[in-house]
């Protein structure tokens, strides 16, 4: 079980990949944070592009959609900040009155999962205010019965007052935003993942990635959209050298959704699933604390019968349910090479120092437990540098540059699709594909339209983004930062608080059917009425009661990727000591063993043979 953890090619799934493959091990689908989207764009522009992020300082309309950028993005901040001061206008679409929404022009704050319904109003009031670019549309959109005459038919169907009734948002701010896309040049979209996190996450992502098609912002330096730049790099990794999928040797293995552990942890062994999982290695990730329903995950971890390996840096949620704990280095002690999925440049990491204690790089301790199996293949034997070199494709990266500067650029267009040229089969953008007609709105899994008995039970909407000084999980185990954030806490509107007699400062209950989470009540406007935000990744261990945020979300996936719904959930809340302010939580601020780093942390002095 893996995902990202910084990003690195050779230290995420390079020597790990080898070693499982010759393995046989089950798959593992790494959905957990953005293939509902990376799909919906693949789909429309064939392949995960878009453009390049120092360009939005060129914009003159910068709509910031699902991004709490001062937290989560300040490379394109700047560059937003950038425009703002040379006059451009700045909207923020999100569902919580975020840092970044402070620093808009306009904010629109539709409920979860509405952006679909949102995305299909503007459309709408592009073909009314005459905003379409016809010639741009004609040469490099698809037409046809599934191309562009079905989608400005569907769009045709969603006025702005339909819209608005699913995005509790004024029809109004609705037309605002969509004359401003029609006669603004140029118009850049800064999209975020949190937009494709619900149901209808995939259908979101395609509407909205078309809009800058319908408009022609393409044309411009400054327009377009950017979600993800990663697939201008798809073509410059070399991902069959660093990862060897040949050693399986045409065997099939199955495949496990990291977004289900929970359930596949817990699962017996059967003809639909397989056999029984018995043993599991983690790196590069933290799941007891960040996978959909909790409960269900820390179940699984649980096992008696599991044998659990992980590799870390910090005593995480996860690391605390390990049979054996071994201690891996971090960026400053290996070599490692990063793409991106927010700009266009290859990156080395150097090792600044040698590594502390007895901890070993992931590529080290997957190539010596190759060397304990007794695979004597090649390609055990090469080294983190020399993976790095392996990683990129000849000609495609300039790797003397790379390793000169520490960074190079990727070829990449300087107007991307201008003048067309989509990755995909005849260069159009596509508004279809087999298997995925035309987009439309798909409500939430967990919605009154959908299930009008859960949304009466759980009335609230529930979104958890992560806390501002926290990425993530990471960086939960610094006090510091946990003393900044304070204590886990839930942000809810005030007239939500009132009807439920909530106090600010209150302790209180979110709960729905699949767990309960106490923590602090905010009352604040930074929620809107009907949503609560619960602040994450906090780590279950500095939960009140050993849990966080993701004891309530769903592991129920998107309508295109198979990936996470976290936003897509509804919960109560209710005091759970009326009149009373509960004690801050004991050392939540002060310092902790936990995550110490060096020789003397007990995760860097745990390293067994194997």
């Amino acid at each position: 079980y893996s995902y990202a953890g910084t990003m690195g090619l050779v230290q995420g799934e390079g020597m790990a990949s080898r070693f499982f493959a010759r393995l046989g091990a089950s798959r593992l689908e790494r959905t957990i944070c953005s293939t509902a989207g990376g799909e919906a764009l693949a789909l429309t522009y064939g392949g995960k592009l878009g453009m390049h992020v120092q360009d939005f300082a060129a914009s003159r309309l910068v709509v910031i959609w699902g991004s709490h950028s001062i937290a989560s993005n300040l490379h394109f901040w700047a560059f937003a900040q950038q425009a703002k001061r040379a006059g451009a206008k700045l909207w923020a679409i999100d569902p919580r009155r975020t840092e970044t929404a402070d620093k808009c022009h306009r904010h629109l704050a539709l409920r979860p999962g509405s952006d679909g319904a949102l995305a299909l109003a503007l459309m709408h009031e592009l073909v009314v205010l005459g905003g379409v670019d016809e010639d741009y549309v004609a040469r490099h959109l698809q037409q046809g019965p599934e191309g562009w005459p079905a989608l400005r038919e569907r769009a045709l169907q969603w006025p702005p007052e339909r819209a608005a009734a699913v995005c509790g948002v004024p029809a109004d701010e609705i037309r605002e935003l969509a004359r401003d896309l029609a006669t603004t040049r140029p118009a850049g979209i800064r999209m975020n993942y949190g937009v494709q996190r619900n149901a209808g996450g995939g259908a979101a992502v395609r509407l909205i990635a078309l809009l800058p098609c319908l408009t022609g912002a393409w044309r411009d330096r400054g327009g377009g959209m950017l979600l993800s730049s990663s697939g201008w790099f798809a073509g410059a990794i070399d991902v069959d050298a660093l990862q060897r999928p040949d050693l399986l040797a045409g065997r099939s293995p199955r495949s496990v959704n990291m977004v289900s552990i929970g359930d596949a942890l817990l699962a017996e062994g059967s003809a639909g699933f397989g056999p029984r999982i018995e043993a599991l290695i983690v790196y590069d990730s933290n799941p007891v604390a960040v996978a959909p329903d909790g409960r269900r995950v820390a179940a699984g971890f649980a096992r008696e019968d599991l044998f659990t390996v992980v590799l870390e840096h910090f005593l995480t949620d996860t690391a605390d349910h390990a049979d054996i704990v071994l201690p891996a280095t971090t960026q400053l002690e290996h070599w490692d090479t990063q793409g991106a999925y927010g700009h266009t440049y290859a990156m080395l990491n150097r090792p600044a120092i040698a590594p502390l204690g007895q901890a070993r790089s992931n590529a080290r301790i997957f190539r010596e437990l190759a060397a304990r199996m007794g695979f004597d293949d090649p390609c055990f034997g090469d080294r983190d540098e020399a993976m790095v070199r392996q990683a990129w494709r000849p000609g495609r990266i300039d790797l003397d540059e790379l390793f000169a500067r520490g960074w190079t650029p990727l070829r990449v267009p300087p107007r991307p699709f201008a003048d067309g040229g989509f990755a995909t089969p005849d260069g159009r953008a596509r508004v279809s594909a087999p298997g995925y007609p035309v987009p439309d709105f798909v409500p939430n899994h967990e919605c009154a339209e959908r299930d009008p008995a859960l949304a009466a039970r759980y009335p609230l909407a529930m979104i958890s983004p992560p806390a501002r000084n926290f990425l993530n999980s990471t960086f939960v185990n610094v006090a510091s930062l946990r003393a900044t954030e304070r204590e886990p806490l839930v942000e809810i509107h005030p007239d939500d608080a009132a009807a439920r007699g909530i106090a600010d400062g209150a302790m209180v209950r979110i709960f729905n059917d699949r767990g309960v989470y106490r923590c602090r009540a905010e009352l604040s406007t930074r929620a809107r009425p009907g949503v609560v935000v619960a602040l994450g990744v906090w780590w279950r261990k500095f939960g009140r009661d050993g849990v966080n945020v993701n004891e309530l979300t769903s592991p129920r996936l998107t309508d295109i990727g198979r990936g996470p719904t976290f936003y897509d959930c509804l919960v109560e809340v209710e005091a759970d000591r009326p009149g009373e302010t509960a004690p801050a939580i004991a050392g939540a601020a002060a310092g902790s063993a936990i995550g110490q780093g060096g020789a003397g942390n007990p995760a860097a002095t745990a390293w067994r043979a194997v």
